[in-house]
């Protein structure tokens, strides 16, 4: 049944109302998504400050201010210090008070761009100031668990329930999170926001690459849900520049997550899931449904191979034997091989895409303006992306979009210094690229891991991705006494990441794998081994391609079959 499983779905069509609704609405799960991993730059920004001095007025700067604080250089402008006052105050002699001293007495902050951010709120500066950077890496922290989780979860207990489950208690944590009295409390909820995020994303994708037909997948997984979190990320500074306090702000985004909850009465379970449970009835009825939306009548026995072949439809029985753990990952050398390669290639893409992005946030200017072009940017480069996988192969794509992103950064050592909007238009052309492959990745390892396990391998993935988002940050403050190395240390990552996806094997306009057994190997071992049978079975007169990890079942895929026929 599961090698026919395309063939007996195919009376739904490719692209009815079913689908049309199916991608629209599971599109619209990366919208919030945005809010919540981006909505930091806004949340924590660092609005200039300098020490409080309680014998002057409390507002933010003054004549009395500028001779009663020394003055520092940050980025060609002299401002007064902001971590530092003279030692003497109200002398205000500034040159016969040399000696200076932390601010006891805590800080003014200018309230010019922002009300309240978390840094205003609990004085996250000066000795405190690595605290608002780190809030985001306890974010990147609950994303790592939540990649490690959601994938358990999912595969064994449904997509449906994980994805709904993930995203309100998201919300209610989201909420929550504007209440904090601390900035301890806001680290533990961030953590747990970041857990469920990932979670809902994740599954999301799944559910959908499972959902729709072969035709819908490739345009979902890269213009869908890539293209709503661009919106969200878009969206995010309007929502910023209108509210300018950091609890409201955050209160507002929150709110968004409540609008979901009526998808659970129109987003079904994933019938593949429930074939591989055993569950065949379940899955017969979301079948079902989906073709009366079509307006398409049904065969009268969709499942009719397996009834005829006495296939037991006692499916609590038969999915409760067929539990998968990470460990079947790992299982055959094919999964292995397709396992160990995504790590490296992912952790090495999210290592770059959120170096540059974090260079991108530190440009001069308006923030509200510098998060739209970022968020062009990132949607330029989906659109990009899809237009080359409607006519490249996936093997091209992938390693397509990761070396010339990293060719395109490492011409970044030979630009001279005095050529700033060269080097801005580099950077944004290597954005482009690496952008394009984050967006590619996710779809192309919906397509590499089968459905067994695919919830697993794509948390896996993801995990180790997180691995590579809280590196970056240290990627991009080499800058700081280098303005090139960032860009060669990128550059060098992405091509030989673009290298090793080479590998990959080819899955264009072929069904998705349903069983460890059918896992495609690397290519250089496929042909390899494709040469090897060739030859020994032709002089059998019986020739067989498929090498021993496609045509061995694993012990508890084989313990399923048995029981099915």
């Amino acid at each position: 049944m599961m090698n026919d499983y395309e063939e007996i779905i195919a009376f739904l069509g490719q692209w009815g109302p079913f689908h049309r609704l199916i991608y629209i609405l599971l599109s619209l799960c990366g919208l919030p998504g945005a809010f919540t991993s981006l909505s930091m730059v806004f949340l924590a920004d660092v609005p200039p400050h300098h020490c409080r001095l309680p014998f002057l007025n409390s507002s933010y700067g003054g004549f009395g201010y500028n001779l009663s604080i020394p003055s520092e250089e940050v980025k060609g402008e002299v401002v007064p210090s902001r971590c530092r006052r003279y030692t003497e105050q109200g002398a205000l002699d500034a040159w016969s008070n040399q000696s200076t001293e932390h601010c006891l007495d805590g800080w003014v902050f200018s309230k010019e761009r922002y009300v309240s951010t978390i840094v205003t709120e609990w004085n996250l500066v000066c000795d405190d100031a690595w605290r608002a950077p780190f809030t985001l890496t306890i974010f990147f922290l609950g994303v790592l668990v939540g990649s490690f989780c959601s994938g358990i979860i999912s595969d064994r207990y449904g997509r449906k329930i994980t994805y709904f489950s993930a995203m309100a208690l998201k919300t209610i944590f989201a909420l929550l999170l504007s209440t904090s009295n601390s900035w301890e409390m806001f680290c533990v909820l961030y953590f747990v926001v970041g857990m469920m995020d990932i979670s809902s994303y994740c599954t999301a994708f799944i559910l959908g690459a499972e959902l729709l037909s072969k035709s819908a997948r490739m345009s979902f997984g890269i213009l869908g849900m890539c293209s709503c979190f661009a919106a969200g990320y878009a969206i995010l500074p309007l929502f910023a520049y209108f509210i300018r306090s950091w609890r409201t702000l955050q209160l507002a985004l929150s709110m968004v997550g409540l609008l979901y909850i009526p998808l659970w009465w129109f987003i079904p379970e994933s019938p593949r899931w429930l074939i591989t449970q055993g569950r065949f009835q379940e899955a017969e009825a979301v079948i079902r449904a989906a073709a009366k939306k079509n307006g398409i009548t049904p065969p009268a026995d969709i499942f009719q191979l397996e009834h005829s072949a006495g296939a037991k439809i006692n499916e609590p029985k038969l999915g409760g034997q067929n539990k998968y753990t990470w460990l079947d990952l790992l299982k055959t050398k094919n999964i292995r091989n397709i396992t160990v390669l995504n790590i490296l290639i992912w952790t090495a893409i999210s290592l770059t895409y959120y170096g540059l992005s974090f260079n991108t946030s530190n440009l001069d200017g308006d923030p509200y303006l510098n998060c739209l072009i970022a968020a062009g940017t990132e949607l330029a480069g989906y659109i990009f992306v899809w237009f080359t996988t409607l006519y490249a192969p996936r093997r091209f794509t992938l390693p397509f979009t990761l070396l010339v992103g990293g060719a395109v950064l490492l011409l970044m050592k030979f630009v001279p210094e005095d050529l700033n909007a060269l080097t801005i238009t580099l950077a944004m052309i290597g954005k482009l690229g690496v952008t394009g492959a984050f967006s590619f990745v996710y779809f192309y390892s919906t397509e590499l891991f089968p459905t067994v396990v695919r919830n697993m391998g794509l948390g896996v993935t993801s995990m180790a991705s997180r691995i590579g988002s809280t590196l970056a940050p240290y990627i991009a403050y080499i800058g700081t006494y280098n303005k090139v190395l960032p860009y060669i240390l990128m550059g060098s990552i992405s091509v030989v990441c673009g290298l090793l996806s080479l590998l990959l094997p080819e899955t264009k306009g072929a069904e998705l794998p349903e069983l460890i057994s059918q896992v495609k190997p690397l290519e250089w071992f496929r042909h390899k081994k494709r040469s090897v049978d060739l030859d020994h079975n032709n002089q059998n007169g019986n020739v067989h391609l498929k090498n021993e990890a496609e045509v061995a079942l694993t012990e508890r895929e084989l313990q399923t079959v048995t029981q099915m026929f």
